[in-house]
């Protein structure tokens, strides 16, 4: 299959992800200018241009290791985002939702419609109507274009801030280690919040049409001043600065606006204003697959899905957290009189990743007892069976899941990896499965499980494409390039597959000339041949 990869995306993203550039004198001119990336289309800078920046930002983050992946947390995040976003005065706007493992309880919006959440943020929330006031507040910055008045403010200190990002994008790039991943952790609170500077004004009105927003999607518009009021006794705990949020540094909590947000939420209970989505729009699968679009209303307080929640931030606590912490953590937990299903659930999570699947039974099974309809705990169930050495069964309840819920990124990603290492069939069954989420992905991960279910299927022409693709993805396209005219070398090439092939390698080729005219410095560029 053709993998359409987009020279022009990766060249920004190489440019600017990471700009490590050599030490030529002329090469600072033609990096893309920071001053230019904040503002409106009509000023300095296009939304294109801007949602490229934030792409890179994106990119790079994910190749240092601080985003959160996981299938099944992305997809909820993303499909609770994109309910908001679609309740929001830009229903059509490009919005991309991050989970960063990151323990700060903090959240920032960033050009081209990117919204990250930390992970402490997660933890501190109490249910999923908290954290939707989160990003109902960050799609309000984005949609009252603060973030471009606030560049458009800041042009000129914006070129030192550029120096930090990619000061902390090459400490990252050179392998740094926990320096660089500081680095870029305080470049980025440093660039995309505290030196954006919002201003109270900013923030007032952020929240109420985050409010509003919450409002039209179903949620419960006390939310808002409901997680201030959690993040305000932060506060009281009589810490020094640095303990401060980081969230409450750059969006301040006081009793005002506490006050105002519950006032906003009054005034819209007497005025409601439901959330009527367009035909073609759809929520996108979170827990419930088959439930379409969203009706008028929905109450997300002291519901089953507040229940989901809380399975869900237990993983987010555990996929961020270190197996020692988390043993600490449950520990008393389990030994309680009554252990809430949630403890049981993240307790389970962390005993199948410590490699004890069948221990991590003892506490799923009773729960999938009272949840059999949960997708959440059949997915934790067949992780911990496969652990377990129990594979016939993990398989058979990965290919039930697969059935009624054929759409489900994570649990096709889940069922691809348990079929691999097994025979030439069944990687041919996890070949197609996979091949279909390719469409549009630019997640390298993805790539290199398709290529490894390709070459135990017996099909060494596409792995290798779908090696060279994640090469591409990952940044390094002279990498990438090659990987493909060594392709061309095979003399079992048939028609499609060659002209596959070379369509690729005529799509790369301006390229890495550009990369290397400019002489920007990649991963993979150093080691190469003179010319492309």
């Amino acid at each position: 299959m053709p993998f359409c990869l987009r020279p022009s995306r990766c060249l920004l993203v190489v440019l600017s992800s990471l700009g490590l550039v050599a030490g030529s004198p002329g090469v600072a001119q033609d990096l893309p200018r920071l001053p230019e990336l904040g503002s409106s289309a009509d000023a300095l800078v296009a939304p294109q241009q801007a949602e490229l920046w934030g792409q890179a930002m994106y990119r790079q983050m994910r190749r240092i290791g601080r985003l959160l992946d996981d299938p099944l947390l992305d997809d909820r995040l993303n499909g609770l985002g994109h309910r908001l976003a679609a309740a929001s005065d830009r229903p059509t706007a490009h919005f991309r939702f991050l989970l960063v493992k990151d323990p700060e309880i903090n959240a920032f919006a960033a050009p081209g419609g990117y919204i990250a959440v930390n992970s402490g943020l997660i933890l501190l929330s109490h249910n999923e109507a908290e954290l939707a006031s989160v990003l109902a507040h960050e799609i309000g910055h984005i949609t009252q274009d603060h973030l471009q008045r606030s560049f458009e403010q800041a042009r000129h200190a914006t070129p030192l801030l550029g120096l930090v990002l990619l000061g902390a994008v090459a400490a990252g790039g050179a392998g740094a280690g926990d320096a660089g991943l500081a680095t870029l952790a305080g470049g980025q609170g440093l660039l995309l919040q505290r030196s954006i500077n919002f201003t109270r004004a900013d923030e007032a009105e952020a929240d109420q049409v985050g409010i509003q927003t919450l409002a039209r999607a179903g949620f419960d518009p006390d939310a808002m001043a409901e997680f201030f009021g959690r993040l305000g006794d932060q506060l009281r705990t009589g810490g020094s600065e640095r303990s401060v949020p980081g969230l409450l540094q750059d969006h301040p909590v006081t009793s005002r606006r506490i006050a105002d947000a519950k006032a906003a939420a009054a005034i819209i209970r007497r005025h409601p204003q439901p959330f009527m989505p367009s035909a073609s729009w759809s929520l996108p699968w979170a827990m419930n697959p088959s439930s379409g679009p969203l009706p008028a209303t929905k109450p997300s307080i002291g519901t089953g899905a507040d229940q989901d929640y809380l399975f869900l931030r237990e993983r987010v606590r555990v996929l961020s957290g270190r197996s020692a912490a988390l043993d600490r953590y449950y520990r008393p937990r389990l030994q309680a009189s009554v252990v809430t299903p949630a403890d049981a659930y993240g307790a389970a999570l962390n005993l199948t990743r410590e490699g004890r699947g069948q221990r991590a039974l003892d506490w799923l099974l009773p729960l999938l007892q009272r949840n059999p309809d949960n997708l959440i705990i059949h997915l934790a169930v067949a992780s911990a069976r496969l652990q377990a050495g129990q594979r016939a069964a993990a398989l058979a309840l990965y290919a039930s899941l697969h059935r009624d819920h054929p759409v489900s990124q994570a649990v096709t990603l889940a069922y691809a990896r348990a079929l691999l290492g097994a025979s030439p069939q069944q990687a041919r069954m996890a070949s197609a499965m996979l091949r279909p989420l390719l469409a549009g992905s630019d997640d390298p991960a993805w790539y290199s499980l398709y290529a490894r279910s390709c070459e135990q299927a017996g099909e060494p022409v596409r792995a290798g494409e779908a090696d060279a693709a994640a090469s591409y993805y990952a940044g390094r396209p002279f990498d990438a390039i090659e990987q493909f005219r060594r392709l061309l070398d095979r003399g079992d090439l048939d028609y499609y597959a060659r002209a596959r092939i070379q369509a690729q390698v005529s799509q790369l080729t301006p390229l890495v000339l550009e990369l290397r005219s400019r002489h920007i410095v990649t991963d993979d560029y150093p080691g190469m041949a003179a010319s492309p």
